[in-house]
């Protein structure tokens, strides 16, 4: 962002609205003659002192402008008002029906009966006709700057919803790199450090018990002592390392059903959670649903800027699941690269509890992700 623009930002809102109703009304007063009637100064009454509304109603102070139109010829109110139209709307057939509307008003004659009277001069129809033309184009002016107006703050929006986008895919992959590492050193002290440790428990057990000199008893059960200590203590860290490690890794490495409130809340979308599961289910299948409806959200916010989510769990007499379903997005969304690895992974999760995974479009321009398992492991 340049000085200038950044200088113009600070400007409030209604100094500038005030400004533009002072020189719409310096336009108006120039082009009234002595002839001027008092409708004529109502219609530049209200059309330059609504002007101070044009942030809030485009639409309705780009209709009170126009019999301004009719019976003067002004700018300040038009430009100003179809270009605030243009940068708030979307619907360009109501931004062209305006431009319309637009040229009509400053090319009829008023009284309308003059403009369509039986005129002599066919030479005027045509310069009416040229002027008509004329002026349409010089309305698409500011409708042109409107939309580009609204173009660039689009894709400044859509920049930083990237930006985030990436930041949290970076910050995701952190997580699951450091939860692997937590695993793997985890697995490691488990499965060594722990076995050598309980066979040291269990020698020192039985040298206490075949021991004859009474101090060799007593060095038994002091490294026993030490050697059971010590493999309550390896356990409690092999917990602490499989657990979250505080606000760094959140999403810990075996999440279960009750961190699904705790996901949807730091999704940073829209989301309502309905439904529930089967009680007593497995870990595994719990962490197969919290991993499906992670992956689902995380795409809603790669692929669908704007859109609401629903997480609903389910079950019945032979099967459970989740199914998460979103809205059509409101933004045009950024090209990301993906692989797909996600949804791949989630099926095989899906096939690991003899389930499947269905992934496809809604009639709605949405998206639905749905896990659907047996009650009963096959």
């Amino acid at each position: 962002m340049s000085t200038g623009e950044a200088q113009w930002r600070r400007v409030p809102s209604w100094v500038v609205d005030a400004g533009l109703v002072v020189l719409a009304a310096l336009d108006a007063w120039i082009n009234l003659d002595d002839e001027a009637t008092p409708l004529m100064w109502a219609c530049a009454a209200l059309g330059s002192a609504g002007l101070l509304l044009r942030r809030r109603f485009p639409l309705a102070v780009f209709l009170l402008t126009l019999p301004m139109l009719l019976f003067m010829d002004v700018g300040v109110v038009s430009i100003a008002a179809l270009y605030t139209l243009a940068a708030r709307t979307r619907n360009r057939p109501l931004l062209a029906g305006c431009a319309l509307l637009n040229a009509a008003a400053t090319t009829l004659a008023w009284p309308l009966s003059d403009t369509f009277s039986g005129d002599p001069f066919p030479g005027d129809r045509t310069w009416t006709l040229i002027e008509f033309v004329y002026t349409l184009a010089m309305a698409f002016a500011p409708i042109l700057c409107g939309q580009l107006v609204q173009a660039r703050h689009d894709l400044a929006r859509r920049l930083v919803e990237v930006k985030e986008a990436r930041e949290h895919e970076r910050a995701l992959h952190a997580q699951t790199v450091l939860a692997r590492e937590r695993a793997q050193l985890a697995r490691e002290m488990h499965d060594v450090v722990s076995h050598q440790v309980s066979l040291i428990a269990v020698q020192a057990g039985a040298l206490q018990v075949a021991a004859k000199d009474p101090d060799a008893r007593d060095a038994a059960r002091t490294i026993r002592t030490l050697s059971v200590n010590t493999l309550d203590e390896l356990r409690h860290m092999v917990t602490l390392l499989r657990a979250s490690g505080g606000k760094e890794t959140e999403l810990t490495p075996q999440p279960t059903l009750a961190d699904l409130q705790q996901l949807i809340a730091n999704s940073g979308i829209e989301t309502t959670l309905t439904g529930g599961l089967l009680p007593g289910i497995s870990t595994t299948a719990q962490r197969t649903v919290y991993r499906t409806v992670q992956e689902a959200l995380t795409n809603v916010r790669k692929h669908a800027p704007g859109a609401r989510a629903e997480v609903r769990l389910w079950h019945d007499t032979q099967h459970f699941g989740v199914t998460v379903t979103n809205t059509a997005p409101t933004r045009p969304s950024v090209a990301l690269p993906s692989a797909r690895h996600g949804l791949i992974g989630l099926r095989e999760r899906a096939e690991l509890l003899g389930g499947a995974l269905i992934a496809e479009p809604t009639p709605q321009g949405g998206y639905e992700i749905e896990l659907r398992a047996p009650a009963q492991p096959a």
